[in-house]
């Protein structure tokens, strides 16, 4: 089978998460993987069985757009990581704003993130202990970025926790309603269908440049447990085609 990889973007250690899927990627002898940093390659994308992306405000051509929604609804699938489904812009005021743009490529993802809080750490609980991608999976920790999205279309919460209060930093700061906030889902497009998992933030010290030179910490988010590993590793078999809901 045949893997395209998209890892590419801003603010998080790209080579970090890079490394971490491919190592996981290479667990199947039967998948050949190549790696792109955007998505500006439409025709070797769609030469894929399927698609994998962990990326972080890139700026879409409506062209790109069109290609993932097309690839997607042929009846292929789309495990997204974290911040693919961002896009970011910054105020005079150093606050962050989330434009609403590439609205084809936020439809065909299911969602679109709009803020988090500060990083800590937050309970993850199980929605759906029958399906193949969370069995087993019981209630974790982890401390990560907590995804604050609006939604698009049909969404099947997998993984979901709670949040009320302020997302400092963010324009659209105020989230005052005690509702589930998803973390992994599955959205159906067409005949095909994308599975998003918004954990797995990694950071290094340079990758806040050039907002700042130094970032004074290096954070791995959920990619210090054994769980995360264990839902990308889930994923990517679902990705393959396996893994179908009880």
């Amino acid at each position: 089978m045949n893997a395209y990889f998209v890892c590419g973007g801003k603010w998080h250690d790209m080579d970090f998460a890079r490394v971490e899927v491919l190592r996981l990627l290479g667990e199947h002898a039967d998948v050949r993987t190549r790696v792109a940093e955007d998505f500006r390659d439409v025709d070797a994308m769609a030469g894929a069985d399927f698609l994998v992306t962990y990326t972080c405000d890139l700026r879409l051509t409506r062209a790109e757009e069109d290609a993932l929604a097309e690839f997607v609804a042929s009846g292929k699938r789309w495990f997204a990581l974290h911040g693919t489904n961002s896009v970011f812009s910054f105020m005079d005021d150093g606050r962050v704003a989330s434009p609403r743009m590439n609205a084809t490529l936020m439809k065909t993802l299911g969602s679109q993130f709009i803020a988090h809080p500060p990083i800590a750490p937050f309970s993850v609980t199980n929605c759906r202990p029958d399906h193949p991608l969370v069995k087993g999976i019981d209630t974790f920790e982890v401390e990560d970025e907590l995804y604050l999205c609006e939604y698009h279309g049909e969404i099947e919460p997998l993984l979901a926790t709670r949040f009320t209060g302020d997302a400092d930093g963010f324009e659209e700061r105020d989230w005052p309603d005690d509702e589930p906030r998803v973390v992994e889902y599955l959205h159906p497009v067409g005949k095909g269908e994308v599975l998003y998992l918004t954990l797995g933030h990694c950071r290094g010290p340079y990758d806040m440049r050039p907002l700042m030179d130094i970032y004074p910490r290096v954070e791995r988010g959920a990619w210090e447990t054994d769980v995360y590993y264990e839902l990308l590793r889930r994923g990517l078999r679902w990705a393959k085609g396996g893994l179908e809901a009880v």
